[in-house]
């Protein structure tokens, strides 16, 4: 099989054979390659040093990224290429990154020490692809571990998140002592950085798989986010609700658009519905779990180190998940102030995926009620009618020629302003509101 090559990639290759090397492209780009998708890197192999890589590429600018693992960057047409020499890896005492490499002479023993069959791949315009462990029977529809899964995990832990989103990304099924050996060594999850385990969920979360895998791998994600455990089998008895907590809010991620915060939202946004639960004449009650729940939602996110931009959008979008929005105009300006609209519209995502993953019996006409939510916030933003004081039709500068002095009643009177005409007591017309302002001034003597 051949396939398509970038020139600069081709070249480092036929360079290094022409000096004498072996040298191949390897790992994911061959794999997105074979499967149709665009690499993002190219990452190159060879039985070249470090140092004879350099040698080789003299003049050429090089940056020594990784000399420890055999690794150099090399810069071509201003895209980076990383060259790494076939190696071995020692003992991986961090369950991260190996102790000590040492360097090989053998492809297969390179590829070897790689997590997956489908990562295992190398390829070369002169030899066409490279497979000893079956990655292309592998790679119509599997994620199986080179070895021994056990081992692979034992190695680098987070090679257990990696599993689980190349699963929900492609939609591939995980081979059953790869799945078996993932919720075995989950534990070891605890020894990686949260940067690195939130980078793997973030992408895991908005494959077309991630709901499916969150379910057949609950206790992974548990010992990520500890606080989904209640959720666990957690029976609602609401008449909204025919599934207990984590199936609702499972098949609410998978309503979702495929946008991590939105996900990332819908993952959270009944963590703390256990804890709020309670039972009136039978019937299941959640009064106020919106505000623990943004709050445990911050917390945890913090936790895994999302910037301040995540974690203030999944708090405040779980504070509101459950408001109730009615389809009046003047409602969904006081929204549209209160939020603004890109805050609105994702807080009308979440409250459509929410509502379609609830009893059948109510699905339709609460969701009718949002759409019309959805339908009157794009109608006032299509008219630019005003719900905020940058759309006022006067500014601080109209009302201290009032004779307003500066300070805060100017910032008072703006407000009222725009409550009368988000209330439609009046039209956004200057006239119109200076008049008003004017007797407001008047009153405040």
């Amino acid at each position: 099989m051949r396939i398509n090559i970038p020139d600069e990639a081709g070249h480092i290759i036929g360079t290094l054979e022409e000096n004498g090397y072996e040298a191949y492209a390897v790992g994911g780009c061959v794999r997105d390659s074979i499967l149709g998708l665009d690499p993002k890197d190219w990452d190159i192999c060879t039985s070249a040093t470090p140092q004879q890589a350099k040698e080789v590429f003299s003049g050429r600018h090089i940056i020594e990224t990784g000399l420890k693992h055999g690794t150099i960057t090399l810069i071509l047409d201003h895209k980076p290429f990383e060259i790494t020499t076939f190696r071995v890896d020692g003992i991986y005492s961090d369950n991260r990154r190996p102790d000590t490499v040492e360097f090989v002479g053998s492809l297969k023993a390179d590829l070897a020490r790689r997590d997956f069959t489908i990562n295992a791949m190398a390829y070369s315009p002169k030899t066409g692809v490279v497979d000893f462990f079956g990655g292309m029977d592998d790679i119509r529809g599997i994620i199986k571990c080179v070895g021994e899964a056990g081992d692979r995990f034992r190695e680098d832990a987070l090679r257990i998140m990696r599993a689980l989103r190349f699963a929900s990304q492609l939609g591939f099924s995980i081979e059953e002592d790869t799945a078996k050996a993932v919720v075995e060594n989950r534990g070891l999850l605890k020894n990686i950085s949260a940067e690195r385990v939130a980078a793997e969920l973030n992408k895991f979360i908005v494959g077309d798989s991630a709901a499916q895998l969150m379910q057949e791998y609950a206790p992974v994600f548990a010992e990520i986010i500890p606080e989904l455990a209640p959720m666990f089998g957690f029976e609602q008895n609401h008449r909204f609700h025919c599934y207990d907590v984590w199936t609702h809010t499972l098949k609410s991620v998978e309503n979702a658009p495929k946008n991590q915060t939105l996900r990332l939202t819908m993952l959270l946004h009944d963590i703390a519905k256990p804890q709020c639960y309670s039972e009136e004449e039978g019937r299941g009650r959640f009064i106020g779990h919106q505000q623990p729940g943004s709050e445990t939602a911050g917390r945890i996110l913090r936790r895994l180190r999302y910037d301040n931009e995540t974690v203030d959008t999944v708090k405040q979008l779980i504070l509101h998940h459950d408001a109730k929005i009615q389809p009046e105009r003047k409602t969904v300006k006081r929204w549209l102030n209160r939020i603004g609209e890109h805050r609105l519209r994702q807080l009308i995502e979440v409250k459509k995926a929410d509502i379609a993953a609830q009893d059948e019996k109510y699905l339709q006409e609460r969701l009718d009620i949002i759409t019309g939510v959805q339908s009157l916030a794009d109608e006032i933003i299509e008219r630019q009618l005003c719900f905020s004081l940058k759309d006022l039709a006067v500014n601080g500068s109209d009302i201290i020629a009032l004779g307003v002095r500066e300070g805060a009643e100017i910032g008072t009177i703006l407000n009222q302003l725009v409550d009368i005409v988000i209330n439609e007591e009046a039209d956004n017309d200057k006239a119109q509101l200076l008049e008003i302002a004017g007797k407001l001034k008047a009153n405040s003597i």
